[in-house]
Order: structure tokens, then sequence, then C-alpha cells
């Protein structure tokens, strides 16, 4: 399947999570807890759900669909139980690295404040932290299958333009996980590369598109607040290198790279900009490049695209709408985003997405397809003007 193009109007896709039904939400964490449940009543209630969703995103007006992450418990949890090699110790914090770590030198009483209150009341050591204490090597091929042949029978008699799933960087999985077995970082996070190659090549081998999610290139400033700017673009080049490596022999036509700030409601006020890492993101051996553009922190960063260019034959995602609110964006507000992206960097070359992933922030199922559907008729309206037709 080759890069997605709006040939002839803008096409609309997604950023990844989707709403999860409240019968399956328990059964898919528990699993992740490893506790004992039915799996054959998990298979069973995932294959509906996905089809379900897969159903909905048609309806809601989504061109590049996907199957909503259901099985997941979230984005990178879930590759715990696809990768051995690591031992799950007491720790005093949520994961090695914090997204939040550099807005907190300056917003430390609002954390305080709008943290959880049950992670306030939790004593030192409560907490769980993967250590990496030998080889690292990819288990989860029984979970992948499930996960390809339960998306390939929600496609089956629905007519999309293009089928992706989703799957995490080693730089992500690098944030929660410590290393004690590999000699330097470097190592270390080759040897992630290596081991999530597996899934990789899976996913498009199955005639899948790949979205690599990777919020660690521009969050993994956030998490590291003593660091300047020449010294994070080392650090994350080096990343971008490691993920190279994991996408070895994938033709870049079959990969798109989602990369956001930390989708944590938060002041994010200190990002780093777009402009400071734009030339590293295209670095990434990808056909599609997917990007927050909605929201507060971010939209006005379009302007980096009068400067910098797309690489050759490649298609840019700007999110025309956001999970930082449950606001329902305006179709108008959706068009003049398209419109502004399209004229930068031409229109066949845009596709309408989204910031993050939306199902899993948005105060309710119903405020995400609503979001949706405004997207896609922001991009009727986006496209009126662009081609002179609806």
């Amino acid at each position: 399947m080759p890069t997605l193009y709006s040939t002839d109007r803008i096409l609309v896709t997604h950023a990844g999570a989707l709403p999860r039904p409240a019968d399956l939400r328990p059964m898919v964490l528990a699993k992740s807890r490893g506790e004992t449940v039915d799996q054959a009543a998990l298979d069973a209630k995932l294959k509906t759900a996905i089809g379900e969703t897969v159903k909905q995103q048609v309806k809601s007006g989504i061109d590049s669909v996907n199957d909503g992450e259901l099985s997941k418990s979230n984005f990178t949890d879930y590759v715990r139980s696809r990768l051995t090699g690591f031992q799950m110790r007491p720790t005093d914090q949520r994961r090695r690295l914090e997204i939040t770590a550099r807005d907190r030198t300056k917003f430390s009483d609002y954390f305080e404040q709008t943290a959880n209150p049950r992670a306030r009341l939790q004593t030192p050591g409560t907490q769980t932290q993967a250590v990496c204490t030998e080889k690292l090597r990819y288990i989860g091929q029984a979970d992948l299958k499930r996960d390809l042949e339960n998306f390939k029978a929600a496609l089956a008699g629905v007519k999309v333009a293009e089928a992706y799933l989703p799957a995490n960087t080693p730089g992500t999985i690098e944030h929660w996980m410590a290393n004690e077995h590999y000699k330097n970082e470097e190592e270390f996070v080759f040897a992630i590369a290596d081991a999530v190659h597996e899934e990789y090549k899976a996913i498009t081998d199955a005639g899948f598109q790949l979205q690599i999610d990777d919020p660690d290139l521009p969050d993994g400033w956030n998490c590291l607040p003593g660091m300047s700017v020449q010294d994070y673009r080392k650090y994350a080049m080096l990343r971008v290198d490691a993920l190279n490596h994991a996408l070895r022999d994938i033709p870049k036509e079959k990969v798109r790279l989602h990369v956001c700030w930390g989708s944590f409601h938060g002041p994010h006020h200190d990002d780093i900009p777009l402009k400071d890492i734009a030339d590293i993101i295209f670095k990434v051996n990808a056909g599609s490049y997917s990007i927050e553009a909605s929201n507060p922190c971010h939209e006005h960063e379009w302007n980096v695209f009068e400067e910098v260019k797309l690489p050759k034959d490649a298609t840019l995602v700007p999110g025309v709408i956001g999970h930082y609110s449950d606001f329902i964006e305006h179709p108008d507000l959706i068009a003049q985003r398209l419109v502004r992206y399209a004229k930068l960097v031409g229109r066949e070359n845009v596709l309408a997405g989204t910031d993050c992933g939306i199902g899993t922030r948005v105060g309710h199922p119903s405020i995400c397809w609503a979001k949706f559907e405004a997207m896609a008729e922001g991009a009727r309206r986006a496209t009126k003007q662009l081609w002179g037709r609806a």
C-alpha cells in the first residue's frame, strides 16, 4: 500500500486511540496487570468492538482508519507484554522519565494541586519500574497475530482509503525502561529497536500501513529539563537513528510517523519549538508525517513550513482537531487550517488529522465522534476552496 495522497480531495485520518466500550475496558486493563482473564470472552468482545469501531470511523467520515487500539491498555504500556528481558521493581516514580518535568520547574504547585488524589496518597515504593536486566527479545507474536486478524475481519466488506496500525518507538519505550544490561544508552536503544522490528515488519507484511507513535522525539525535551537545544538535538538524533534501524527493510511509503509534545493536559509552556527539530523529524524514514497543529501551543507553527520543506514524495498530516479541550472545532476553522497548510506544501500532500489520540482524552465518546464529523466536514469545505468543488 503506497503513501496516501489527497489526489482530488482532502482525505481524513486520525492519530490512533478511540473510545473503548465500557464492558471491554476492565478486561483489557486486567490482562495488562497480569491478572487471569477469560481469553475467549476477551477475544470475542475485541472482535465485535473493533468491527464496530471501524464502521463508526467510516460513518464519521474517516478515510484512513485503524483498530482504535482497543486491545491495548494504553499506547505505551502494552509493549511490556510484548517484550522480555526486564524486571518490574518498586520505585518512587511513575516512570523513569516524566514528560511534565520541564513544566514542573515553573509550575510545581499546579501539578501538586491537579495530581490524581490517589497518586498523592501513595507511599514511596508502591509504583513499579521496568528495568532491563538481560537481552531484550520480542515475545508478542500471539497478541500481535490477534490484532492483525481482528483488524482484517473488521475491514471485510468496508471500503476505506487506507488501513493502519500504530506501534511504539524505541525512544518512547526507553522512557519507561531503565537499563542495567547494555553498556551504554546507544546500545540499549538499538537493542529495543531490534526487538520491536518484528512487530513493525509483521504489520506491513500483513498489508497495513505502519504508524510509528513517537512522542519521545519532541517530548523527550520535556523529560530532560537540564538539556540545551544543541544537546537535545544530539539526544533526539540518536533515537531517530535507532528508529530507522527498527524500520530497516520496510519501504518508507508504508510508514507514517506521528509526533506530539506529550498529550497530557497541562501548561506545555516550554515545549521545544517545531523549528528546532523539524529537520530531525524528517530524517525518519517515513512517507507521511503527523504533527500537532491545532492546540494553543502549536497552532502557530504552520509558519515553519514557509521555510522548511517536506521530504520528497511525503505527505503532511497536521492536527486540525485537538484532544486538549472538549470544544468541538467549527468546520470553517478546520478548513482554514487545512487550506493554510495546503498553500504551503501542496494540496495533494495534506491530510486532515488529529493532534493526538482523541478517544481516550476527551470527556465522552460522543465528543470524539462529533469532532471527527466536524473534521470531515471541514475537509469537504477545504476541498471546495482548493479544488473549486465539494
